[in-house]
């Protein structure tokens, strides 16, 4: 999903809140930021979050029944296992582009 910010051309609801609440909100404001903007960008990550959460959870859900229907299921700590092997192998990738080879982390 994209999102323009060039044309505002629909308005959020206003949103009451304790005054405290706003004074916390705009002391947390980037030099030049507006309440407005801060509003504006927290609602679009929120709502991205949200997504790519539900999608996690649909990808859990059609994992399970796969799972169920194959009777194929793999043990934590072999999963673990791979996840650490693929986590080291990138990170060793990573040093070696930047030159570090050896180094630790």
């Amino acid at each position: 999903m994209r999102y323009s910010f060039d044309m505002k051309d629909a308005q959020l609801p206003p949103v009451r809140v304790e005054a405290s609440v706003r004074r916390e909100i705009e002391a947390a404001l980037r030099e030049g930021e507006s309440l407005s903007e801060f509003v504006e960008t927290a609602t679009i990550q929120a709502a991205r979050r949200r997504m790519a959460q539900e999608e996690f959870l649909a990808r859990g859900r059609a994992s399970l029944a796969k799972a169920k229907r194959t009777g194929e299921f793999y043990a934590v700590d072999q999963v673990l296992q791979g996840m650490q092997e693929r986590l080291d192998a990138r990170m060793r990738v990573q040093r070696k582009a930047k030159g570090t080879v050896g180094a630790k982390p």
